[in-house]
């Protein structure tokens, strides 16, 4: 496709730019197939803004003093534009700020909003701009992505006894969403598993997540089983699952779904693990498919929508921030990763994790629940490590959840912020426990940032599948190499880490959990303020470090 079909007016002068935490500035206006230019000539020398066109949710348009206009269309049937007349586009970006381009006359106006509009939501993957994006730095002949399933299996020799990789999906035949290679009890074969996966919902049967070093208790990960009406049963399944336990007298099924959201699920074919099929397994229900979906994405609205709320009234203010209910979804989540860490950890039983699909609420909080445990995971490089396994290679489908942020007018498809619902709660441990993890919250924000628009290709397309189809790993750039850059190392590190091989308990009383100021509130004065002090006290602190060592 040429974009420039959609590119009627490629650039305008004496356009007003305003945005956030910045004075107006005039300068030239300039739209590409994947970017809007702003150039600002002053005084001191030429100051550019750039905006990747995907990172825009919404634009609404205004054209002023129409009445200047006293025929619109000439004879010739072309747009006549008429001194004094001039347009407004607010742009609403998904990272919450909100622009405004003041541009001169309405045809031009128009034909820039009409450009913005269309290149800005452009679904096809391999149109986007991470297949362009060819910084100096970095090459396409490095080795894509920080791991694999095979190299985590030939670093963690304690799984070589029982546990094996499995290519059974190789072709993505036996499971779309989940890579080619995948952990697997060692008595299990690959016939088995493919009879595993038609009794799992999208294929997505039981697989290695996380192995604790000390006790030798694993987490599993899977979608519902099939029973349907009719209580069917697999047997490959139920022993695939003692496997699991290896001798063990008991484990644990955290089901994100309610008691009652599991039981309707088989009016539609699916269901549970029964207590008569799966007599060593021990079901525990959590309310967290909630958390995931429509009612996410409405919440994320709602909050946002409270955070721009400009009345200065505190009821108003406390009212809508808790009807959002952005913040009881962050203490459900965590509370429920604190369970799964606590079955692990303290009682010492190996624990699979579902909900209905696998793809949203199971990866939350597995991950949430491994970063409490595992010291390793709250390292930077462990942590961008975590999210490649648990969340990339595990099936998140990035493009259908992330497609709109909280702007977009769009009808609600299957967009949810369970990402960013992921980042949020990382915020809270990060806030309670300032010294135990080694990355910084600018981290955080930019993955929230870049989880919706990115130069990089790490959270293109919906599955492993879809990335190996658009040769992603080949003709994109990987985020978190780009991450572990010696600068970028750098500013995204904790100052103030100190390791701990202790699990960090997060405490989820509604007075430990706070609004993520940092975020939702990132392009407020307030927020500027507070991010520059802690800047000065990192450099600081880093300051003090280098003292010490000399």
């Amino acid at each position: 496709m040429e974009f420039s079909e959609h590119i009627k007016t490629a650039n305008v002068e004496d356009v007003v730019l305003r945005q956030p935490l910045h004075p107006p500035s005039r300068g030239t206006l300039c739209i590409t197939g994947h970017h809007l230019l702003f150039s600002d000539r002053e005084e001191t020398g030429t100051r550019q803004f750039l905006l990747l066109l995907k990172n825009i949710d919404a634009i609404e348009k205004s054209v002023e003093n129409l009445s200047a206009y006293s025929g619109l269309f000439s004879n010739a049937g072309h747009s006549e534009r008429m001194s004094g007349s001039s347009g407004t586009i607010t742009i609403k970006c998904k990272d919450l700020r909100v622009l405004q381009l003041d541009i001169p006359g309405m045809e031009q106006c128009l034909n820039i909003a009409h450009s913005i509009e269309t290149l800005s939501c452009l679904d096809c993957a391999s149109e986007m701009y991470p297949f362009f994006h060819r910084p100096s730095d970095l090459s396409l002949q490095d080795q894509w992505g920080l791991s694999s399933t095979e190299k985590l299996y030939s670093q963690m020799k304690e799984l070589h006894d029982r546990w094996r990789v499995s290519t059974v999906n190789r072709d993505y035949s036996v499971c779309p969403s989940y890579p080619p290679a995948v952990i697997v009890p060692k008595n299990i074969d690959d016939s088995m598993l493919k009879k595993v996966a038609k009794f799992r919902q999208g294929g997505r049967f039981p697989v290695l997540c996380y192995y604790h070093r000390k006790n030798g208790m694993v987490i599993m990960r899977s979608s519902q089983p099939l029973p349907g009406a009719n209580r069917k049963r697999c047997k490959e399944d139920e022993d695939l699952l003692q496997a699991v336990l290896d001798g063990s007298d008991k484990g644990y099924i955290i089901d994100t779904r309610s008691s009652q959201q599991a039981t309707q699920a088989r009016m539609t074919g699916g269901g549970f693990e029964s207590k008569s099929s799966y007599s060593c397994w021990k079901r525990l229900h959590r309310q967290m498919e909630k958390c995931v979906g429509k009612a996410l994405q409405e919440s994320l609205i709602k909050l946002v929508e409270a955070c721009g709320d400009e009345s200065n009234n505190m009821d108003r203010w406390l009212s809508k921030l808790e009807n959002s209910k952005w913040l009881f979804y962050v203490q459900t989540a965590l509370s429920t990763a604190g369970l799964l860490a606590e079955c692990v950890e303290r009682d010492g039983h190996s624990v699979l994790v579902h909900g209905s699909e696998g793809k949203d609420s199971t990866l939350l909080i597995s991950t949430l629940a491994q970063l409490i445990m595992d010291p390793h995971c709250r390292s930077l490089e462990g942590f961008l490590a975590l999210l490649e396994r648990e969340w990339v290679q595990a099936g998140h489908p990035f493009m259908q959840r992330c497609a709109h942020s909280a702007f977009s007018h769009a009808r609600l498809q299957q967009e949810s912020p369970v990402f960013l619902l992921l980042l949020d709660c990382v915020w809270q441990l990060w806030r309670q426990f300032p010294l135990a993890l080694g990355f910084s919250e600018a981290l955080l924000l930019r993955l929230a940032t870049e989880a919706y628009a990115s130069d990089f290709g790490t959270f293109l397309c919906n599955s492993h599948q879809e990335r190996w189809a658009l040769g992603v790993m080949e003709r994109t750039h990987c985020l978190f190499k780009a991450l572990l850059r010696p600068r970028e190392r750098d500013y995204y590190s904790n100052p103030l880490y100190e390791p701990t091989e202790l699990a960090i308990w997060p405490s989820v009383h509604p007075q430990s959990l706070q609004l993520w100021r940092g975020f939702f509130l990132r392009w407020t004065q307030q927020s500027r303020h507070l991010e520059e002090a802690q800047e000065e006290i990192r450099n600081m602190v880093i300051e003090w470090g280098k003292l010490a060592l000399s």
